[in-house]
């Protein structure tokens, strides 16, 4: 697994401002599951706003985050993205109670 995590630094958004926009993007990542998306969080906060990704490889994610993307999302929200890559070995899933590593069954 990979996880990519977005920033782009903008004024936090009501709720239901945030709600509405994740709704609206949805989409977009729902089809991104057959390219390799795991899992999408919608990040909103003080720092910003942007996602916490999930990929099923490195180069799942880096085929998303192209320099059109960057100019997209720069469009969109007047300030330009950054994308801060990580290897996911481990992870622990309280909801279905298991810990799953990497390359194991």
């Amino acid at each position: 697994m990979f996880i990519a995590i977005v920033q782009i630094p903008m004024t936090k958004r009501a709720r239901t401002d945030a709600v509405a926009a994740a709704r609206k993007s949805a989409p977009t990542y729902t089809a991104l599951g057959a390219k390799g998306l795991v899992r999408k969080y919608y990040l909103n906060g003080d720092a910003g706003g942007g996602g916490v990704y999930l990929w099923e490889s490195e180069a799942a994610a880096r085929a998303w985050y192209t320099p059109d993307w960057e100019k997209r999302m720069e469009a969109a929200f007047g300030a330009k993205p950054t994308v801060t890559y990580y290897d996911n070995h481990v992870v622990v899933d309280n909801e279905s109670h298991k810990v799953r590593i990497e390359g194991e069954g």
